[in-house]
């Protein structure tokens, strides 16, 4: 186990190594550089955009630039914005926690709703239940999810305004119930496109293992079906399904960009997109790397996991 983790861990310090030179190099490369919407404001002077880029440090050679924000970011400096000069570490985590809860709530109900159906299509297989849930989990996967997240504030709050368009809370409110309230429509937005992946891929994953040898032999048994299912189909299906989980564990931190934009939700996502259109290169850089963090981390965690789970398992070092 344990050189399998420092073997990982090689790997790892590669991969994210190369995720920053690639990620700060096309930052760069982009037209314009990183102070172009100051370039394109007609108050702003050349004296003004000298200054500004000395301040950053962008007016020394871009090797130089990337040296000086990896040590940072490796130290827990991350910079500043280039649009108000607040630390970018502060911006990262202040909006953290929003989508903490927005895409644990989606998860956890996914995880909960889309299994359930999916155990149930896969034992009742050609049934009513089985095509009603495909029909479902295809239109949550073809049609796009802002069109969801549209259509659902037009009905629920423009409509019948029963919910509030968007936002985490009300500014007169905030209290559980107003935040619930907000809650309801992006993660019954998220969930829905969530639940129909976990649905499918639970559905596979178990016809795959219903229609094993030892399934067979259990039944011949005479064991009872509820047991087979439980102690013997799940259990073995847990794998894929830890595979799953490992794979979306990077949206818990790095958020919905098209959910969070839609509902006005103040997490990652938002941010995200924000900082891109503002072209706040050192916030962008640091969601990046947190990301490519989490990636790395989720497939380690799963990888263990599922060694954990299934003996058959073996960890290698490929």
């Amino acid at each position: 186990m344990l050189r399998f983790l420092a073997h990982r861990l090689a790997q790892s310090v590669v991969l994210l190594l190369g995720v920053s030179i690639i990620g700060f190099g096309l930052m760069h490369l982009a037209p314009g550089g990183p102070l172009a919407l100051y370039t394109i404001n007609p108050t702003v002077t050349a004296q003004d955009i000298e200054r500004v880029k000395a301040q950053f440090g962008l007016d020394q050679p871009v090797a130089i630039q990337y040296l000086k924000w990896a040590e940072g970011m490796f130290t827990g400096n991350w910079g500043y914005s280039f649009f108000g000069g607040q630390q970018v570490r502060e911006i990262v985590l202040d909006r953290m926690p929003a989508t903490l809860e927005l895409m644990g709530t989606s998860l956890f109900l996914a995880l909960m709703i889309g299994v359930t159906i999916g155990i149930v299509s896969a034992v009742r297989r050609n049934s009513v239940a089985d095509y009603a849930s495909a029909v479902a989990a295809m239109i949550a996967l073809s049609l796009p999810t802002f069109w969801f997240g549209l259509l659902a504030i037009y009905l629920f709050a423009q409509t019948l305004e029963w919910l509030p368009a968007g936002g985490v809370a009300s500014t007169s409110g905030g209290d559980l119930v107003d935040r619930l309230r907000h809650l309801v429509l992006p993660v019954a937005v998220l969930s829905f496109v969530l639940v129909a992946q976990w649905s499918r891929y639970t559905r596979s994953a178990m016809l795959d293992i219903l229609n094993q040898d030892y399934i067979r032999t259990a039944e011949a048994k005479g064991l009872k079906r509820s047991r087979i299912l439980l102690n013997h189909a799940l259990r073995a299906c847990l794998a894929p399904l830890i595979t799953l989980a490992g794979l979306q564990l990077p949206l818990l931190v790095g958020g919905a960009l098209v959910t969070e934009t839609v509902f006005s939700w103040p997490g990652m996502g938002l941010l995200f997109v924000n900082a891109l259109g503002m072209r706040d290169y050192p916030v962008l850089m640091a969601i990046l790397m947190v990301s490519a963090f989490v990636v790395v981390l989720g497939n380690l965690l799963a990888d263990i996991a599922v060694a954990l789970v299934d003996p058959r398992v073996k960890l290698g070092y490929g």
